[in-house]
């Protein structure tokens, strides 16, 4: 029999790596198998699927709770199946909450775990390494800081670039960019993502239109944009917008978050991964963080939050490249005051560019190809 690999990938990006190592697998092994729980991309590139990357979802600190027998069933009849019958390797795409406890299962029956995605383990609950170390033989990192962290900690790992680098190219054109979105007018263009998630915009909305609104009245012809993950984010968004800056112009979009950064001169965005999208479009920005008021305060009390830097872009430069306003210093006239000379400098631009560029070649460190070297050494029994 030829080789067989257990799959684990939570959610869409999930999906999205697991069908990209599917391919790499079989550019090198034609008649690999694969099966385990899987998006309709990895179904497509040849995944046998026991349940749906979706049914993953509700894994996390502050989601329902409702349906976490059923998904504690799924991962012990999964764990039963690949033991009484064992692949060759397993992977575990992201999913820390599922993953990690049945990696260890598995790994602790004779079975190569490798996990796929490193969960902030880095940033908070750094604690949280020693259960790692005990789940997995292997952990492929997106970033470089990521592997750092595990080498530190004595954790095999494998730094294998992040697969948005792959696909951005160097350098996109903003003006085609406001094409596609029937932008009118020549001023310049902000670009506003105050979060996909309901409880990140009832936390920056507000501030982000104010401080769009006092930008509009200090630069002529600016032109404020916006794009709205969902229609719950986008009512709750407009009611925003209806209650402290009526007067503001400002185009809402369904979606197309990567053209309306695109588009944008300057980009006011919520710390995460769109933070992320920003800088390998090479699109200069501000950061904004704010967690709810309890949460904040325990973090830090109990000191489960371990960074200094909070942005994807100031992480992977080990320096701050890109403004960041954290918790009670969000106020719409400081983001204004640090997004303005972004809209009106040149040089200050070019001063996050030149680091974007650099860091955007640093996550090109082959992806999918190398996932599939890594997993593949690992299913031979080679270190």
């Amino acid at each position: 029999m030829g080789l067989r690999v257990g799959l684990v990938a939570g959610e869409a990006s999930g999906d999205l790596l697991g069908a990209g190592l599917i391919e790499a697998i079989r550019e090198r092994v034609p008649d690999a198998r694969f099966e385990g729980i899987a998006g309709p991309r990895m179904v497509a590139a040849g995944c046998r699927a026991f349940a749906q990357s979706e049914r993953l979802a509700v894994m996390g600190l502050v989601e329902p709770l409702g349906r976490l027998p059923e998904l504690l069933r799924l991962r012990h009849r999964l764990a039963r199946y690949f033991l009484d019958d064992p692949p060759d390797v397993f992977v575990g795409i992201d999913a820390p909450d599922f993953n990690l406890a049945l990696e260890r299962k598995l790994r602790e029956g004779g079975i190569p775990a490798v996990h796929y995605v490193s969960p902030s383990v880095w940033a908070w609950r750094q604690y949280r390494v020693g259960k790692i170390a005990r789940s997995v033989d292997a952990m492929l990192t997106l970033f470089p800081f990521e592997a750092d962290f595990y080498r530190t900690h004595g954790v095999p790992v494998t730094f294998v670039g992040h697969p948005l680098a792959e696909s951005i190219p160097d350098r996109t054109d903003p003006q085609a960019a406001r094409q596609e979105l029937g932008l009118r007018g020549e001023g310049p263009v902000l670009a506003l993502l105050p979060g996909s998630r309901l409880g990140e915009i009832n936390r920056l909305g507000r501030d982000f239109l104010m401080a769009a609104a006092q930008l509009s009245e200090e630069i002529p012809g600016l032109r404020v944009i916006a794009p709205m993950a969902s229609a719950s984010a986008r009512t709750a968004f407009e009611a925003q917008w209806q209650q402290v800056a009526p007067r503001l112009g400002l185009q809402l979009f369904d979606g197309r978050s990567h053209e309306v950064m695109a588009a944008a001169d300057a980009v006011l965005l919520a710390s995460g991964t769109a933070a992320l999208e920003a800088m390998l479009l090479k699109r200069p920005m501000v950061v904004a963080y704010r967690l709810a008021g309890l949460t904040y305060t325990l973090l830090r009390r109990l000191k489960l939050m371990q960074v200094d830097r909070y942005s994807l872009p100031n992480l992977l430069a080990q320096m701050d490249v890109v403004p960041e306003l954290i918790q009670d210093a969000v106020t719409p006239q400081a983001l204004a005051a640090a997004v303005g000379p972004l809209l009106r400098d040149v040089a200050a631009r070019e001063r996050q560019l030149e680091v974007f560029d650099a860091i955007h070649h640093q996550l090109r460190a082959g992806g999918s190809a190398k996932a599939a070297d890594a997993v593949l050494a690992l299913a031979r029994g080679q270190d």
